[in-house]
């Protein structure tokens, strides 16, 4: 294993490249099996006297020359990394050609140029690129592109790449070749080409400065109406950062492209964004309502990378949250402005505290912006994308929307065309602003999440009511500094009358306090009685908060509270405090465990009784805290005693509150049968939480009558879950039915696939090593990967966690065998074992030993890496 970690890479060794590259002309041959790739480049020397270094990666050269002259063997030296040209010393530019060869048929890592199904397809994010020819394969490499690419016409009708198309030719014999160019300074990890047979669907648009562009989104094959949606969401999205933060697009054409076999999500390459297809294929017979607001999210973030990320990219890979923590927080307002500002709050903050939360307090934790790393593919995390944009989020609420939008202004003016770093971006709100928001910088250099223990007290003989804020540091980071803090509270009164703000010694924010130092007090006088406190509202910062109030506190925040994420919250806190206490987790505050589960039960009741709540919101409320949030909660997690108790607490609840689930489901079936309209997702979002308990406790009657009148792809997901997940009479048969009829959709069979993967019990492994084993099992395509193992190993910890180990063996087997066919899948997977310094004494031992084979073995540099943190 130690010889394929790498040397690390450390921010303080930055320094600007020796070689820069002004332009690029590319030239594709391109065929399945071998493509010949011609490159011709621009260089300019800024370091005098250094040698040409070109990064590249499993790449036949075939022809070198230097200035238009052909190079002898002593000029250069090539190796598996890349190419040394020592003939441009003393050089101040030159211009170098090369011709290489490489096998996209073959490329099973899904980085550089590779196939999918008939298509060829490139992605080059991070270092992706280097495997396509030599180049200076860096972000702050910044490049005019001219790309030609030439093919079979019968084979490759369509020839994509990015930037604006300026020429077609035929060729004869058959080919043609067509004509590229990008006039913006782009790096490298920005290229993509994508050929074969596609279909698509268009709409030509104006934008808001009168540039005409053409939207294209295409899909393999000649039927590109499921792609219909996502060109919807194209416009949405241009239209709104247009809007919001006065952003044009900046090129004549914007091609999306959908491809099946795709390691991320989707790619923002410049002018030709490459998705994964379950980000792009929808309609409502084999889409659920959670696709089609994925799409518009991913469609969104993608798109909103125009401007943070590609007309202002990055200095190095240290600064990555510089674009996708930014466009993270830009996509989440998309969608809160589109649909529910609340609900995606919601949301938002459920993913950070189940999974970034546990990414900070784990093994694998790192801050936002590293001081090192081995392999960049690793860091792609939670902590990178989601803890990215709660720090913008703060900044947003520290400024106010006016003056963030000056500084967004600003940041994208003084920017454009360069390679940023997080210091320019905050340098740019100070200065649009007149507010010194440098401070926020320490957000990015500190793992772990911060925590805030509140004490309060009411004298009433004076009334005065005092809340005490000390920040302290998290466990894993105990040296840490204190952070600047955003806080939004409120105290409402007796009769649930909000009090007037209170005097402190705090810095004022827009709609809150700014918590700059380790302890800050708060004081309200002349009070009559002791107040009801909310803090945090809206999560306007990713802290812990410790704040131990008795459940009939927690209750009545829901029925006083106007902010629909604090009215969560605090359910969501009750139910954690019961679920902690049965799994004799101690809980500061609870008192007794059956009065406390008795007004959690009440305030469920009086959300399902009231029909005047937003059927989301209520569903929403009916989610009890996942496993990963209760392994979060304590110092040590034992899985057993957490799964057990989450399960018994939501069969007693069902149990209890049968009629009232029945009728909602039951009420709501009218309005559920709707199309896409916000109302009828939330009626079907109430209506399907609901089945999920019915399904506990009716034997999946409830179930069986959705399924036999099920009208789309959400209704029918929602029976067969529930089927599946009891193994209620039916189950079977709705299983066989759903795989025969979708049997040529990879997509909706990664659904049933997931499902049968999640049925919450330690048996499902058998069933999930059944499928490993079958004809539906396909190791080279990372959907398929992530909807069997994936799913066992992040949404099932029944099964992954299962006593005598099989979960973990099962898991570490995948992590060796996907290792050979795409490391990046293979070290995601292995991200399941990050809290295995928390677990149990006997859980931590069977994970080791699931995991000591791999130690032995030959690892890529991305398994390597994540393996060599993880403790021994």
């Amino acid at each position: 294993m130690t010889d394929q970690v790498s040397p690390p890479i450390r921010l303080l060794d930055y320094r600007p490249p020796a070689w820069t590259i002004t332009d690029v002309a590319l030239v594709f041959e391109l065929e399945r099996e071998s493509s010949v790739v011609e490159a011709t480049l621009a260089l300019r020397c800024d370091e005098p006297g250094s040698a040409l270094r070109l990064d590249g990666e499993e790449l036949e050269l075939l022809a070198i020359a230097l200035d238009g002259r052909p190079l002898a063997a002593e000029e250069f030296a090539h190796d598996a990394t890349g190419l040394v040209v020592h003939a441009t010393r003393g050089a101040a530019a030159c211009t170098l050609h090369t011709v290489v060869r490489v096998k996209p048929a073959a490329n099973t890592r899904l980085e550089g140029l590779y196939t999918s199904g008939s298509l060829l397809l490139t992605q080059c994010e991070a270092e992706g690129f280097r495997r396509i020819t030599f180049f200076v394969d860096r972000p702050d490499v910044q490049a005019r592109w001219r790309t030609t690419l030439r093919a079979e016409r019968a084979r490759y009708p369509v020839l994509l790449a990015g930037g604006d198309r300026v020429a077609e030719r035929d060729l004869g014999d058959g080919r043609h070749e067509a004509e590229w160019h990008n006039p913006h300074p782009t790096p490298c990890y920005l290229f993509a080409l994508a050929a074969g047979p596609m279909a698509r669907v268009s709409k030509a648009i104006t934008g808001a400065d009168g540039r005409a562009i053409e939207l294209n989104v295409w899909v393999e094959g000649d039927d590109a109406e499921p792609c219909r949606y996502a060109l919807g969401a194209v416009e949405r999205a241009l239209r709104w950062d247009e809007s919001r933060f006065g952003r044009c697009y900046d090129l004549g054409v914007f091609n999306v492209v959908a491809a099946q076999d795709f390691t991320m999500g989707a790619m923002e390459n410049k002018g030709l964004n490459i998705f994964n297809a379950r980000y792009i294929l929808a309609d409502e017979r084999t889409a659920t309502d959670a696709d089609f607001m994925g799409i518009e999210s991913v469609v969104g973030h993608e798109y909103f990378h125009n401007w943070s990320g590609n007309r202002v990219t990055l200095r190095d890979w240290f600064q990555l949250s510089l674009k996708e923590g930014l466009t993270v927080f830009r996509d989440q307002e998309f969608t809160a402005d589109l649909h529910s500002r609340d609900l995606k709050r919601i949301d938002d903050v459920r993913l950070l505290r189940a999974r970034q939360f546990a990414e900070d307090a784990g093994a694998l934790a790192h801050p936002v912006r590293p001081a090192e790393y081995r392999e960049i593919n690793n860091f792609y995390t939670l902590t990178i994308y989601e803890k990215g944009a709660e720090i913008v989020r703060m900044l947003h609420s520290r400024l106010g929307e006016a003056a963030f939008r000056a500084g967004m202004d600003r940041y994208f003016a003084d920017n454009d065309g360069r390679s940023a770093t997080l210091e320019d971006f905050y340098a740019a709100h100070s200065a649009a602003t007149g507010i010194d928001c440098t401070d926020m910088l320490a957000w990015y250099a500190q793992a772990g999440t911060p925590v805030l223990d509140v004490e309060r007290s009411f004298d009433s003989s004076t009334g005065e009511y005092t809340l005490v804020l000390r920040q302290r540091p998290p466990a894993n980071v105990p040296a840490a500094a204190p952070l600047p803090v955003p806080m939004r509270l409120a105290l409402y009164d007796a009769a649930g009358h909000a009090l007037p703000a209170p005097s402190h010694d705090a810095e004022a924010m827009p709609d809150g306090l700014l918590l700059r130092h380790a302890t800050h007090t708060l004081r309200w006088r002349g009070l009559s009685s002791e107040p009801l406190p909310v803090l945090n509202r809206g999560f306007a910062a990713p802290i812990r908060l410790r704040m131990p109030m008795p459940p009939e506190e927690r209750a009545r925040i829901v029925q006083v509270e106007s902010d629909g994420f604090a009215r969560w919250d605090a359910l969501q806190h009750l139910a954690l405090d019961v679920l902690l206490a049965r799994a004799d987790e101690p809980v500061d505050g609870l008192g007794d465990v059956d009065a406390a589960e008795n007004a959690l039960s009440a305030a469920i009741g009086a959300l399902l009784a009231d029909t005047h709540a937003h059927p989301a919101f209520v569903a929403e409320c009916l989610a009890l805290p996942d496993f990963d949030t209760l392994a979060d909660a304590v110092a040590v997690a034992d899985p057993g005693a957490l799964v057990a108790a989450r399960e018994r607490l939501s069969l007693a609840l069902a149990t209890v509150h049968r009629a009232a689930l029945q009728a909602r489901f039951d009420a709501l079936r009218v309005e559920a049968a709707g199309g896409l309209d916000d109302a009828a997702m939330a009626a079907r979002s109430l209506r399907h939480a609901a089945l999920a308990w019915l399904s506990k406790v009716d034997g999946g009657a409830a179930a069986r009558g959705l399924w036999d009148d099920a009208r789309s792809m959400t209704e029918r997901m929602a029976a067969l879950r529930a089927l599946l997940h009891v193994q209620a009479a039916g189950a079977a048969a709705a299983r066989e039915a759903f795989a025969a009829e979708f049997a040529d959709h990879a997509l909706v069979t990664d659904k049933w696939l997931a499902v049968v993967a999640t049925r919450p019990a330690a048996e499902a492994l058998d069933d999930v090593e059944a499928l490993v084993a079958g004809p539906c099992w396909n190791p080279t395509n990372p959907n398929r990967v992530r909807a069997i193992v994936g799913s066992l190993a992040r949404l099932n910890p029944a099964a992954f966690h299962r006593g005598d180990g099989a979960g973990y063996r099962f898991v570490a087997a995948q992590v060796q065998s996907m290792d050979a066919i795409n490391p990046q899948v293979a070290a995601r997977l292995l991200g399941a074992f990050e809290g295995l310094p928390r677990w149990t004494a006997p859980a931590r031992a069977a994970a080791l030993a699931a995991l000591a084979p791999l130690r032995s073995a030959t690892l890529s540099r991305d398994v390597a890496e994540l393996l060599g943190r993880l403790p021994g």
